[in-house]
């Protein structure tokens, strides 16, 4: 028998792929997972989708003509840019705001995604994209980038052959996203627990932990 003690519950992660709060919040979520694990808590973990841009081109747009319209100017757009950069620095991340051309449409890394979970590769993936997207300014709505990233993230080769093959799991992310929306997630990170919103935001990973610590004795005693 295996002394590993069995998951508190299913954490679930609400988040878009272009989202920078996102990789700042699974900054802190690893960080709390790493606190709650020394305490003997575990949890079983899912990463689902969510599209700030629902109605972003399938090929993207250039990303600063594209802010500079959603914000109002290009100096908005940067100053926002620089608020983000700044709470990556605290976390621990790297910016490259210079580096990305393209705001990219998202269902592509959605579903690559979505395909990945049966592997235990989801967590690693998800990491794998934010890196990528604002550190290193690829284009994570081009298929072809997505699977060398997933390649590099030791996905193997039947599930990017699934997801090369263009329809995989795209009609799966669609409808879960469109869900989420109308069930009310209208931010993100947003953190759920067997299915319940806990609460939405890139929050210190210190009280990420206390949050879950919360809500598993809750869970329980609603359980008992």
């Amino acid at each position: 028998m295996s002394d590993t003690p069995a998951p508190a519950g299913r954490l679930e992660i609400v988040s878009d792929a272009i989202c920078p709060w996102c990789w700042i919040g699974k900054t802190h979520l690893d960080r709390a997972l790493a606190i709650l694990a020394e305490e003997g808590m575990t949890f079983e973990l899912g990463w689902l989708p969510y599209q700030l841009n629902p109605d972003m081109p399938a090929g993207g747009v250039e990303r600063a003509s594209y802010r500079a319209q959603k914000f109002g100017s290009v100096e908005r757009g940067a100053e926002l840019d620089a608020q983000v950069a700044e709470a990556g620095r605290a976390a621990g991340l790297m910016f490259r705001h210079d580096l990305m051309a393209r705001t990219p449409n998202t269902v592509e890394a959605h579903r690559l995604i979505r395909l990945s979970h049966p592997t235990g590769l989801q967590h690693a993936l998800v990491e794998r994209l934010f890196r990528a997207y604002f550190q290193e300014g690829e284009d994570i709505g081009d298929p072809a980038v997505l699977v060398r990233l997933g390649t590099e993230t030791g996905l193997p080769e039947p599930v990017l052959s699934a997801f090369a093959a263009g329809e995989a799991a795209r009609q799966e992310v669609m409808a879960e996203s469109l869900g989420l929306a109308r069930a009310g997630i209208n931010g993100v990170p947003s953190f759920l627990m067997d299915r319940h919103l806990l609460f939405s935001g890139a929050m210190p990973g210190e009280r990420m932990a206390e949050a879950f610590r919360q809500a598993v004795a809750i869970l329980r005693s609603q359980a008992a």
